[in-house]
């Protein structure tokens, strides 16, 4: 029996409408909550609760959303409401064969070239115009106004151009953390990888703090910088300066080493201070590149020019930078003012590090997680200066492939739903005997002949270094690509497998980088195997003859046939000296390979020596079963046996 519906109980619909209304328990503290809203088509107002965030979920850096998440965060920052209706013109796209992630180098130029033509259109969101009489109610409604704006405008570059943009930031409580340092501070310090400086400047950034304040300065602080081969800072420092961007180079890690250094207890004040094997490696070869240019240049205008080049191409230690952040100070500070330097950058590249550098002691905690550091923070480096650390900030800027982003460090590997790509784009960086030596792995890639290019694509990377550390997949015990990719990809955004990206002007990243890839970037234990594979590339052993310029590529299954049907001497039969049944007969007794004969052999070899059909013939006795009538459950067999051949 169907028991009777209680007339207490409500339906799912009647709760959501009362929760929204406020009605029933608890409405009074439901209404002091809820913020009135106006639908502009009709004028009717309704009620919506009022979101009670914690402060850490406020600022959680959202960089990248699907298209209905990113539509639900528009409209709720322009306080509107939509109506959703269904479409029934579908466009279904058809995909070709081609691989979707990277892209080939003619596609490759044609979308730099749209880069360069709508590069001014990246901007930065503005904080909007306020004054003491503003109220934080009008303030925050300006802020949500400006960024629905900006948001807006770059979605149509996006659209109209078919462009493929880097996730940027889209909480605006992250953007309210910026502005507050581009008011608060006197130098703007953007911190970038050295590894591919442009796509981590903003150059908007750098307008917009000019709007705020004309005294204000910029500086463009190159991190990492002890990635870099001396030839590739010239290079680089050659671009900046004659672009206008004030530019030093900085390496937190090799800032950290000296600190560490003169804080051993071994350490002497006598002795200079001990240097990493980094650092002597890097002066070893300024010092052999500044000798082979002083020989060069004319002695009229070798000593000016050099310091300049010196000051521009060298590695700033902390006190050098502290006292670049005091040679660009505003004129009309006061004295006994600090002078405020803001640190904004990327997340991953090396912001925290180069604070716990400057400092000396680790005051700002360091995480390899991208956007570790969430609030505005003030750091007293000195009696001179205050640092204002930023939260890492994804600034909008083009992008090629998702891929290269990832090798980038702006995506976290972690989080990656496709890996072919990335670790491709590897894979054509790194050169092959550089990658087998570093790992210790043997890439086997496909023939030219077949298809090849001779670059190890990154299925073929991946699988190498899968079956080399043992990783498969569970159940069908097949190389974990999957895993791999995560490790390798870490190496490459952690500087193991380096690659610097040229200036613009200079389009070949291989000879860029050849510098990069001898033995001692290796560990101290693969170096000689290294020595040893690039030994073995050589057809001879005189590096001058001609023989060492051509190397020997491995051969296909097609090669190896026409080599063999090439190579072998024609018309050549085989011959047969014995007949197949002589080491069953008296001749194979004599030569000591007797054997009995049985079955089928036994009679082929009676049936040749008497001249019949071996289907006549019966050697011995066989045994045949038929299956009979039962008796007593068992099965009755008669034995037949043939008679024996007579002579």
């Amino acid at each position: 029996m169907v028991l009777a519906k209680s007339k207490k109980n409500e339906g799912l619909g009647n709760t959501l409408m009362n929760d929204r209304f406020g009605k029933g328990k608890g409405s009074d503290n439901r209404k002091t909550s809820s913020l009135m809203r106006t639908n502009h088509t009709t004028g009717e107002q309704y009620l919506i609760n009022d979101k009670k965030d914690a402060a850490w979920v406020k600022m959680r850096s959202v960089t990248e959303q699907g298209a209905l998440d990113e539509f639900l965060a528009t409209a709720e920052l322009a306080g509107t409401d939509f109506t959703a209706e269904k479409v029934n013109n579908v466009k279904i796209i058809h995909t070709d064969q081609k691989n979707p992630y990277l892209l080939s180098s003619t596609e490759e130029r044609a979308v730099l070239g749209k880069h360069r033509e709508h590069r001014n259109r990246l901007t930065v969101p503005r904080r909007p115009h306020w004054d003491a009489k503003t109220t934080r109610e009008q303030l925050d409604i300006r802020e949500r106004e400006a960024l629905v704006q900006w948001r807006r405008g770059l979605a149509e570059l996006q659209e109209n151009n078919d462009l493929l943009m880097t996730p940027f930031e889209r909480n605006i409580e992250v953007w309210r953390q910026l502005w507050r340092v581009i008011e608060r501070s006197d130098i703007i310090v953007q911190i970038v990888d050295a590894r591919n400086p442009l796509l981590f400047r903003s150059e908007d950034l750098e307008h917009y703090v000019k709007a705020v304040d004309a005294k204000k300065e910029n500086l463009l602080l190159i991190n990492k910088a002890d990635m870099m081969s001396t030839k590739q800072r010239k290079a680089w420092g050659k671009y900046l300066r004659e672009a206008g961007i004030t530019y030093k180079f900085f390496s937190a890690q090799l800032a950290k080493e000296l600190n560490e250094a003169r804080e051993d207890e071994e350490y002497s004040s006598d002795e200079e201070p001990a240097f990493s094997s980094r650092q002597a490696e890097k002066a070893n070869a300024e010092n052999e590149d500044e000798d082979e240019e002083d020989a060069a240049e004319e002695q009229g205008e070798s000593s000016g020019n050099q310091a300049d080049e010196d000051e521009d191409t060298q590695i700033l230690t902390v006190e050098e930078l502290e006292e670049i952040f005091l040679r660009y100070a505003p004129s009309d500070r006061e004295a006994d003012t600090k002078l405020q330097v803001g640190l904004v950058g990327y997340p991953n590249v090396g912001k925290s590090s180069t604070i716990n550098a400057l400092i000396g002691a680790k005051k700002v905690s360091v995480s390899s997680t991208p956007g570790k550091t969430k609030h505005f923070q003030t750091i007293h480096l000195s009696e001179r200066v205050v640092l204002c650390d930023c939260p890492g900030l994804v600034f909008p800027n083009f992008a090629t492939t998702k891929a290269d982003l990832v090798t980038q460090g702006v995506l976290p590997i972690d989080q990656m739903r496709e890996h072919t790509g990335p670790v491709g784009l590897v894979a054509q960086r790194i050169p092959k005997p550089f990658l087998e030596a570093i790992y210790g792995i043997k890439i086997h890639t496909r023939p030219i002949e077949e298809g090849g290019t001779g670059v190890p694509t990154g299925e073929e990377l991946l699988r190498a270094y899968a079956i080399a550390r043992g990783f498969q997949t569970q159940g069908l015990g097949q190389p974990d690509e999957a895993r791999a990719s995560r490790y390798v990809l870490k190496d490459y955004v952690n500087g193991k497998l380096l690659f610097v990206h040229p200036p613009p002007g200079i389009e070949d990243g291989n000879e860029f980088n050849e510098e990069l890839y001898d033995e001692a970037h290796l560990p101290e234990r693969r170096r000689g195997a290294f020595i040893a594979a690039t030994e073995a590339l050589t057809l001879g052993g005189d590096e001058d003859s001609l023989a060492s310029e051509f190397v020997g590529l491995p051969q296909g299954p097609k090669s190896k046939n026409l080599d063999k049907n090439f190579f072998t001497p024609k018309n050549v039969r085989g011959h047969a000296n014995m007949p197949f049944n002589y080491k069953y007969s008296e001749q194979g007794s004599v030569a000591g390979g007797a054997k009995a004969l049985s079955g089928r052999k036994a009679r082929t070899v009676v049936a040749l020596e008497n001249g019949l059909d071996p289907k006549e013939v019966q050697v011995g006795s066989s045994k045949k079963h038929f299956k009979g009538g039962q008796r007593d459950g068992k099965h009755r067999k008669t034995r037949r046996t043939a008679p024996k051949m007579e002579d």
